[in-house]
């Protein structure tokens, strides 16, 4: 049946059998709309039939389609065997041409690849459980019903759980470290799917969304299911952890909350490691922007040298497309799971990621060039109106904000305490006062009464006034108490006055640090509001979520002008006053990410040259054509290495098939079907890379170089396809006539023959299989070539 082009869906008698193209239809139509089930696709095959459509056919085909998949991978398998190609890690150290087809003589990058890094919280999977039938309420989750399956995904895209998981005790030990670098200003604020949101759905999903890691170009590099938690810190220390061991030194990675994770980092397993491979810990550009000034100072794109124009956002946009996966994945198994998000990453890395990859270079070249030509009309005239002569005086201005926030993070021991004791004297002379009026309400004495009962009621008050004053009384020596040792650690001799000139002083910390912290929340709501305006208006927003959001953004903006008006209050009085804030400033410092300048506690930053909103704008802009710089630099060498790659593959692949043809027609076939996958794009690179050629502003070339690689395998490579030896015979063990076991039995040498039978027959199968691959492309030319 198989060699007619018909899958079985028995091993053994089968009634029902599907041809394979329908097989193949059905996946390529899948892989480009994952909504098709496999009963919406049985269903209409059905009907196209005009037969009755039966739940069992559904069953039967999903058999027929997984048996159809392992035939695929073996076939692949078999072919990268053949072409030198299944060493370990060799899709991940191949991944993306621009990234990883190293030349001979490019110039030397400051970063060798661009990742990022991130979770995703829609490919969830429900696990199966029982009923609880002893619980009334049905609150305690069953246990898991799922049937154990002999089915096992291994995929070289996906890191095994067992790797994961070794990491969880630096994520542990990491939780409760309370030693962060300086710059790392944002740790404690900013909680990336944090557990107390999700671990109420522990007990529905097994696996709760992905961790992927992409290169700057999109190419998937490795993924690894988040199974029952959150976004944990062992997952992206998994991830660093395999890019280190298989790319090397000089990555730099980009996550949502890299300032944070970079602690993680240094404190881990492979903490060592990553230092001494000077790997990099970065932050998108948008989620940087919801960053404190100085962690974007650190971590923001614009400000880190070498980093070009990349946003490192580019999971955002891979989630984007993968989300369509949601919906199919969410009642299957794990083997099931697995197979789908695999397959969609392969199919779009070959037929999507690559596809675009000229298109993404001639954008960026083209971004680059606009913003060098607009900066070089803008900056010297702002930096006219400045006064500056020299653009390196942008560099000691970043440095001079840096030196600034960096005071503001922490306040100075001395300073905490003068407000703590000036805290304690305050409560102290209010637990003063309050022991005086409980004293004199305990001195006076009581009216007397003539009613029956007067003596009762005297009684009971006279205890209420001794229990007061008792309460009062501890209330002032534990303040006393505090305010004598707080004397004790600042060497106070005398106690300070409400007159004294320390005790203003001290009042005016005190009124800063509560004016620093409505400014805080201002901050947060103004942040979060435009995020969610953001949402709102995305593309792909559902209208219950935008109705969601929209009465969400209505409660919001009630607690934004209470917090503007708190704040208002408190800055106008401090001493001196404080800016006053109106509703378009809000705004516009969210944007600008400025709040942290209004944050001035012992120095006057409006006079410095920095603060004023003209020189952020020259030197943002200052930097940002360094950075177009920079992505000019990086394209010029990822323009070379695309086109070497292009000509050296054609010709390693072409030279393959034609060693095949004589020895293995079929294995050449799938050789040049395995060709034509990324080479029928060939003929738009190098018409996008001429393109990028004629720019006008275009420094590099287009004249393909000469590889860096030439082990087994490589695309410069000398070709040297083999036919795999376990392909057609099987593996016969050698007879050892010195071994001490006895001789074979009957009962022995009818089990090697059934064994050697069953192995030969795979075999058979699997060429058989190849052959009809080959008849099938035979039969689609001639066809053609008659329609022609």
């Amino acid at each position: 049946m198989v060699r007619q082009g018909v899958m079985p869906c028995s091993p053994i008698s089968p009634v029902v059998g599907i041809t394979l193209e329908t097989l193949e239809f059905y996946r390529v139509a899948h892989l480009r709309s994952p909504h098709l089930s496999i009963q919406a696709f049985v269903k209409t095959m059905s009907d196209l039939r005009g037969v009755e459509f039966h739940r069992h056919l559904s069953r039967q085909f999903s058999i027929t389609f997984n048996l159809y998949h392992q035939i695929r991978r073996t076939v692949a398998s078999v072919l990268m065997t053949s072409l030198q190609r299944d060493s370990p890690d060799w899709r991940l150290k191949h991944a993306c041409p621009a990234c990883t087809y190293l030349l001979t003589d490019e110039d030397q990058l400051r970063f060798k690849m661009l990742y990022a890094m991130d979770g995703n919280d829609s490919l969830k999977r429900v696990i199966r459980r029982s009923l609880n039938d002893d619980d009334d309420n049905n609150n305690t989750p069953g246990t898991s019903s799922e049937l154990p399956t002999g089915q096992l995904f291994v995929s070289d895209r996906y890191l095994a759980r067992d790797f994961v998981d070794q990491f969880s005790q630096d994520a542990s030990r990491n939780s409760g470290q309370e030693n962060a670098p300086e710059e790392n200003s944002c740790e404690g604020r900013w909680k990336n799917m944090d557990d107390s949101k999700t671990q109420k759905a522990w007990g529905i999903y097994d696996e709760t969304g992905i961790f992927v890691a992409v290169c700057r170009h999109g190419f998937c590099l490795v993924i690894t299911d988040m199974v029952q938690s959150g976004e944990l810190a062992k997952y992206p220390l998994a991830v660093v952890s395999k890019l280190l061991d298989a790319f090397g030194d000089n990555l730099g990675g980009g996550y949502d909350i890299g300032c944070q994770f970079n602690t993680t980092l240094n404190n881990s397993s492979i903490g060592a490691l990553a230092h001494s491979l000077h790997h990099t810990c970065l932050v998108g550009a948008f989620h940087g922007h919801a960053h404190r000034r100085l962690c974007q100072l650190f971590s923001l794109t614009t400000y880190i040298k070498g980093l070009g124009i990349e946003d490192l956002e580019t999971c955002e946009r891979t989630f984007s497309k993968s989300n369509s996966l949601a919906s199919p994945l969410r009642y299957t198994s794990i083997f099931h799971r697995k197979q789908a998000i695999d397959s969609y990453f392969e199919h779009n890395d070959d037929l999507e990621v690559f596809s675009n990859l000229s298109n993404f270079l001639y954008g960026n070249y083209k971004q680059a060039l606009d913003i060098l030509t607009n900066g070089n009309d803008v900056l010297p005239n702002a930096m006219r109106d400045l006064g500056v002569t020299d653009v390196g005086v942008f560099e000691s201005w970043l440095e001079e904000e840096k030196a600034y926030l960096k005071g503001l993070t922490r306040e100075p021991e001395e300073e905490t305490l003068q407000m703590e004791y000036w805290q304690r004297l305050v409560s102290l002379g209010a637990s003063n006062d309050a022991l005086d009026a409980a004293m004199n309400l305990f001195g006076t004495p009581s009216r007397h009464c003539d009613i029956t009962g007067s003596y009762d009621a005297q009684v009971t008050n006279t205890r209420k006034t001794e229990s007061t004053r008792r309460h009062v009384l501890e209330d002032y020596e534990r303040n006393l108490k505090l305010v004598q040792a707080l004397e004790c650690k600042l060497d106070i001799i005398t106690r300070w006055v409400p007159d004294d000139g320390e005790w203003q002083r001290v009042g005016r910390l005190v009124a800063n640090r509560k004016y620093q912290r409505a400014l805080d929340r201002l901050e947060g709501l103004v942040v979060a509001r435009i995020f969610e305006l953001a949402k709102m208006n995305k593309a792909g927003t559902g209208y219950k979520l935008r109705k969601h959001i929209a009465k969400a953004l209505q409660t919001r903006s009630a607690a934004i002008r209470s917090a503007l008006n708190t704040y208002n209050n408190i800055a106008s009085a401090m001493f001196p006053p404080r800016q006053i804030l109106k509703w378009d400033e809000v705004v516009e410092y969210a944007f600008l990410a400025d709040f942290d300048l209004l944050r001035n506690a012992r120095v006057d930053v409006s006079q410095t040259p920095w603060s004023s909103p003209a020189a952020r704008s020259a030197m943002d802009l200052h930097f940002k054509m360094c950075r177009a710089q920079e992505e000019i630099s990086r394209l010029n060498v990822e323009v070379r290495r695309l086109v070497t790659y292009i000509r050296d593959e054609d010709i390693y692949l072409q030279v393959c098939e034609d060693q095949l043809k004589a020895t293995s027609p079929a294995l050449a076939h799938q050789v040049a079907i395995h060709r034509n996958i990324r080479g029928r794009f060939n003929s738009r690179h190098l018409k996008c890379l001429h393109d990028i050629s004629k720019l006008p502003g275009f420094s590099g070339t287009v004249v393909p170089g000469v590889s860096a690689r030439t082990g087994p395998g490589e695309s410069a490579s000398a070709p040297n396809a083999r036919t795999p030896a376990n392909m057609f015979t099987g593996r016969i063990p050698a007879h050892n006539p010195s071994s001490p076991v006895g001789a074979d039995t009957q009962e022995d040498l009818d089990e090697e023959e059934v064994t050697e039978e069953v192995t030969e027959e795979a075999s058979r199968s699997l060429h058989n299989v190849l052959l009809i691959a080959d008849d099938l492309s035979r039969l689609q030319l001639i066809d053609n070539v008659e329609l022609e």
